[in-house]
């Protein structure tokens, strides 16, 4: 195909999705179905195996689209994490603020841990996936860590809030007690997932009780 039609393609198929030719904002109907079928595709075959051939079939565009959104698979694959933390920030956010006590607090997130792993394991596979690839690719690693820097100070943020409140009295900083809760976290999370039938509910509580001497007098 000659780059004439090809750039006839893209602009037929960005439609909605574009207010001006090169703004290529991320908020329309077609972007979101790109970044689902990206979603998808890594939690089912993994980031290298990802093409865009694959994505661009199963979000059901032109692949002529999927380049004018996403110069390279990387790129894509940061926003679908980066879409999904927000989402899930927004949520614990909302679960948060019911908290009254501490313990409420704490229950609250260990629940949140464990919805997460049960009912979207791909999220979790999507969040190593792209751990692996920053640590060969220098980009994906700025914005790894981006990202990881972004939701830990968010949830500082929760913290601080609560204990301003007299909900939590945290015995370190917030942004310190944030990193611990997000590392027995993500711990939680990969050896859950590695081991399906095995009953977790001792190890859990025995984690729930770590996290109280942070956030509990």
């Amino acid at each position: 195909m000659t780059a004439a039609v090809d750039a006839i393609v893209v602009e037929s198929d960005a439609g909605d999705d574009t207010a001006a030719a090169g703004t290529r904002s991320l908020s329309g109907e077609k972007a979101r179905r790109i970044v689902e079928a990206m979603r998808r595709s890594v939690a089912k075959r993994g980031a290298a195996a990802s093409t865009f051939e694959h994505v661009a079939r199963e979000a059901g565009v032109s692949r002529g689209l999927l380049h004018y959104y996403f110069a390279t698979k990387e790129q894509l694959l940061v926003e679908a994490v980066r879409r999904d933390c927000d989402l899930r920030m927004e949520i614990l956010e909302t679960q948060l603020a019911g908290a009254q006590t501490a313990d409420d607090f704490i229950a609250l997130m260990a629940q949140n841990l464990q919805e997460t792993v049960r009912e979207d394991p791909d999220f979790v596979t999507l969040m190593f996936e792209l751990f692996t690839l920053s640590r060969r690719n220098a980009e994906i690693a700025v914005e790894y860590a981006g990202l990881m820097r972004r939701t830990r100070d968010q949830v500082a943020g929760m913290l601080a809030s609560a204990q301003r409140e007299g909900v939590l009295r945290l015995h370190a900083e917030p942004e310190a007690v944030a990193e611990i809760l997000f590392s027995l976290g993500d711990g939680f999370a990969l050896r859950m997932l590695a081991e399906p039938d095995r009953d977790f509910g001792t190890t859990i509580r025995a984690g729930i009780a770590c996290a109280r001497t942070l956030l509990a007098d």
